[in-house]
Parts: structure tokens; sequence; C-alpha cells
């Protein structure tokens, strides 16, 4: 859809053709293919709800009300509360933008309240259970036929906190070791729209030493890890069931283990952020479990 179909968009617009121009829009502004996918279906959904012609304008509050309520109560598929924040977030987003584009004069989903959901505490790694992981990972290294593989993916994860994707993308040149002073590894996406993700971290004394064996034993060409992520994570459960833990050991408890510890190291929270990748509207719910983790 072209600009000039865009002004054409008025108050008595069907519901339909104004989500298409917003899919657009939001295209434009360089949105992420999983966020206009996620916005987009959501509206669909709320269109698909009222009568196939339904124009923006005519759209109430009491009329969102009862989309939510059948969200919940009556629709054949259960509607977690997660989902429920993303879709009201979701039309929030869309009937506000009709406003301030002057498509419509009221905003119907202005007094609708948002529902905030916060997930689970993540389950993490205490010290004591670090240390066996560790050692395990530490003994494959060292035994008469020595895997430097455990111990390089565990120490990676523990001290960086990148995520499984980062991890599995991470290349060789990515790495900047020559300096042993300050060696760090560098965090890059393809994505443009993913590019604000990408950061610096540094690496320990520990990895170097690691990485300089498995570099000896696997000598990667490409990517640090050319591995399926099935296979690196059957590699995390292995030292996982080895230490005899009841947890599950993953990418995810690392990655929390992780900025666990440089939170109760006292880290500058914003250099936690900017560690993790992360926006600042994320760090407002990562700070907070990260806040309660700290104090069980």
């Amino acid at each position: 859809m072209n600009a000039s179909a865009d002004l054409h968009i008025t108050s008595n617009t069907p519901l339909a053709s104004a989500i298409k121009t917003w899919q657009v829009f939001l295209q434009d502004q360089g949105r992420s293919l999983y966020t206009v996918k996620a916005f987009i279906g959501d509206l669909n959904l709320m269109a698909g709800f009222f009568p196939p012609e339904t124009a923006i304008g005519s759209v109430t509050t009491a009329d969102l009300n009862r989309f939510l309520e059948w969200l919940q109560k009556e629709r054949a598929v259960p509607c977690s509360p997660k989902s429920l924040s993303r879709r009201i977030t979701s039309f929030k987003s869309f009937f506000r933008w009709l406003l301030l584009s002057g498509r419509i004069d009221i905003d119907p989903a202005e007094k609708i309240l948002q529902q905030s959901v916060i997930s689970p505490l993540p389950e993490v790694l205490t010290m004591e259970e670090q240390f066996k992981v560790t050692q395990v990972a530490e003994k494959f290294r060292t035994a008469a036929k020595a895997d430097a593989r455990p111990y390089a993916l565990l120490e990676l994860l523990l001290t960086t906190g990148i995520k499984k994707g980062e991890c599995l993308a991470l290349k060789v040149n990515h790495l900047e070791i020559s300096d042993p002073t300050s060696p760090y590894l560098y965090v890059r996406y393809a994505n443009a729209a993913s590019r604000y993700k990408e950061r610096k971290i540094a690496l320990s004394d520990e990895w170097i030493t690691a990485y300089h064996e498995y570099e000896a034993q696997y000598k990667p060409i490409d990517r640090v890890f050319p591995w399926s992520p099935r296979r690196l994570e059957y590699l995390l459960e292995d030292i996982g069931k080895e230490a005899g833990l009841s947890k599950h050991l993953s990418f995810d408890m690392c990655r929390w283990t992780c900025v666990l510890n440089d939170w109760r190291s006292g880290e500058d929270k914003e250099i936690i952020r900017q560690k993790l990748g992360i926006s600042k509207i994320q760090w407002r719910e990562i700070g907070l479990k990260l806040k309660q983790l700290s104090e069980l």
C-alpha cells in the first residue's frame, strides 16, 4: 500500500484496511519481522471479533472490553496472561497511531488498563552448583582423552551471559583475544533491526586459556561452536547430570546465573543491562527479577 492510499484512511475505513496500512507503517519504521507479525496477528484477531465492515471510528471502549472478555472466557483457545498483555499493547498502539495521525477523534483504547505480566522467576545455579558443574567440565578438559569443549562452552556462558542464539552465531573473528590485557568478544547481528543489541563483553583469562586448548583440538574456522543447537544443549545437560544437579542446566540458566553474579557483586546496573543487550524497558522486569533472586 502506497502513501497516497494511506491518505484516504478516514474514521469510516474498515478495521481490516486500516490494519494493513498500519502493517506497512510498522515495516517502514524498521520494526522487526517478529514484532510486526505479532502485532498484526493480534489486530486481525480483534478485527475478526467484530462484524466485517466495522469502521475504525465506530469502535468504542465498551467494544474493546467485550473483546477482552471473549479472549479470556469465551474463546476456544485459552489466552495466557502474557498473550493478553501483548494483545492489549497491540491494539493500544494501533488506536493511538490512528488518533495521532488524525484518522479518529477519540482513542477507544486509552482507558483500557494494561495488564502487566511478570513471568515466574528463572532457575539459577547456586554458588555450590556452579562449583560442581565447573569441576565436571574441568574433569573433561584434563582427562586422558582431553576435551576442552564442555569447559569452553560453560565458562563462556557463565562469564558473558550471552543467549543461545548469540552463542551459535559467534564467529572466530568476533573474538578479540590478541591483547591478553583486555580480551573481549563482540556480539554481532546480521539483522539491521537488531543492531542495538550489538555489544562488547569482556572475557576471562580462564576462558582464554581453555579456548586455546579447545581451538587446538577442534580447529574452528568460522563459527566458534560449529554444532547444532541441540548438540550444544545436550553438552550442557551432560555436564549437569554428571554434576548430580536436579535442575536442567541450560543456556538460559547460565545467562541468568551470570548476571545474578554480577548483580550480587555490586556491578553497576547500567553495565549489567548493556551486557545483556536489552532495552531500558526490558530492564524494568529483568532488574526486578534480579533483585528478587538476590534476596532469596
